[in-house]
């Protein structure tokens, strides 16, 4: 579990190919491995990934098949910059919101427009996330945790502050970035449990205007 809150930027040290797979070497001197043990956790980007290796400032992690096909990791390059957070630990305080590191898609960056001294990015969502995201509403965008500013169909608004493109790779994005989307988990699982029995048959389409007016809901 992670909270959203970056730790470090990491940059990609080395891609090797194994079988299909590969496995991701990052160097970080500012996130501190002094405390990683094999099998922890990293987001990198919003992925969580497993540690396999690592050094005084740098780990490496296995990524599949699946994960390089959904999510960005497969476009990387050596050199490229990244977002870091270690698995929270108990007791520690939550400041962002829950993030599982679990990619739910890739979403665009539209556009970026100066807001005083912050910048208002917009990103268009796959159309099968766009439910999910709601006006104030949490979403984390490459592993950090953002408030939803606006929302207009799939795409929606944030509003970057100094220090957030400063601490993070946000300040690399252009209109056609690719970033990595993991919606509220609260959301997800609200839906799952309004489809009550529904949620066991196969090919339930989720929560629709006829779903809602089948089970007595005014859907006008």
């Amino acid at each position: 579990m992670f909270t959203g809150i970056i730790q470090a930027i990491g940059e990609v040290r080395r891609i090797e190919r194994r079988g299909g797979d590969v496995r991701l070497h990052v160097g970080s001197p500012r996130l501190g491995m002094h405390d990683v043990r094999h099998g922890d956790s990293i987001a990198t980007s919003g992925v969580c990934l497993t540690v396999v290796e690592w050094g005084a400032d740098w780990y490496a992690a296995d990524v599949s098949l699946e994960t390089l096909g959904l999510t960005t990791l497969g476009s990387l390059a050596a050199g490229a910059r990244v977002n870091l957070e270690k698995a929270m630990a108990a007791g520690e305080r939550l400041g962002g919101h829950i993030v599982s590191g679990h990619v739910d898609g890739v979403g665009e960056i539209v556009s970026l427009a100066p807001d005083g001294r912050s910048i208002r990015y917009r990103v268009r969502a796959p159309q099968a996330l766009a439910r999910y995201i709601a006006h104030k509403g949490s979403i984390c965008v490459d592993g950090v945790s953002l408030t939803v500013n606006g929302v207009d169909g799939a795409e929606f608004e944030l509003n970057i502050i100094p220090v957030t493109a400063s601490e993070t790779i946000f300040g690399d994005y252009r209109p056609g970035t690719r970033v990595n989307l993991e919606v509220d988990v609260i959301a997800r699982y609200l839906e799952r449990l309004l489809l009550g029995d529904a949620a066991a048959r196969p090919a339930t389409g989720g929560i629709t205007r006829e779903f809602l007016h089948r089970n007595g809901f005014d859907a006008s």
